[in-house]
């Protein structure tokens, strides 16, 4: 496993840890009813959030990773980024062809900051740079004009609406579905290391 460890301007995007502070943060997120109120499952106690975190960990060291599920932190935190507790998480997920789709979220108090923008460019520093990637897709709920508003100002394109695409609750809601292309993104924003 090569770890992936990337820096911004005010965040890092780091591997997560099997500690109680990672799993803890973990919880704090995605137990968080307000912050999964767009993502395609409801709030996570803190067992599945433990749970979560050895899979993530599982994924981390596969002979071929195709998951990267990641830990954002603030530099601000701690004196190594890999100690700062995290306060979102970024994912790519691989498919074939060279493409993945691409994942963020963040805590509640750390919303309107620009930081979903940062990490979603260090996202895309990663993927087209020492991924080698062509395409990163996005699903976001229509109501979540935040993302909509963080992709599009990363060059992001819309392509469609998925109508009826996530079922919760026992209401269906539509998805719109964003693309970016390798020759579309400017390139590095921010030194990268890791892969």
């Amino acid at each position: 496993m090569v770890p992936v460890r990337l820096t911004g301007p005010r965040l890092a995007v780091r591997e997560y840890h099997h500690t109680e502070g990672d799993v803890d943060a973990l919880h704090a997120l995605l137990g968080d009813p307000e912050v999964t109120r767009y993502l395609p499952f409801g709030p996570s106690d803190r067992e599945d959030c433990a749970d979560q975190v050895e899979l993530y960990l599982e994924e981390a060291m596969a002979e071929e990773r195709d998951t990267y599920r990641l830990a954002v932190t603030r530099l601000a935190d701690a004196e190594e980024p890999d100690d700062a507790t995290p306060i979102g998480q970024a994912s790519l997920t691989l498919e074939g062809h060279r493409a993945a789709w691409l994942g963020c979220v963040l805590a509640r108090g750390c919303w309107g900051r620009g930081y979903a923008g940062e990490t979603v460019g260090l996202l895309c520093d990663l993927a087209f740079g020492p991924l080698d990637l062509h395409r990163l897709a996005a699903r976001v709920a229509v109501a979540n004009t935040a993302s909509v508003k963080v992709l599009t100002g990363l060059g992001f394109r819309l392509e469609g609406r998925l109508r009826h695409d996530v079922f919760e609750d026992g209401v269906w809601s539509d998805s719109y579905l964003y693309s970016l292309l390798a020759d579309e993104w400017p390139g590095p924003a921010v030194r990268a290391e890791g892969g």
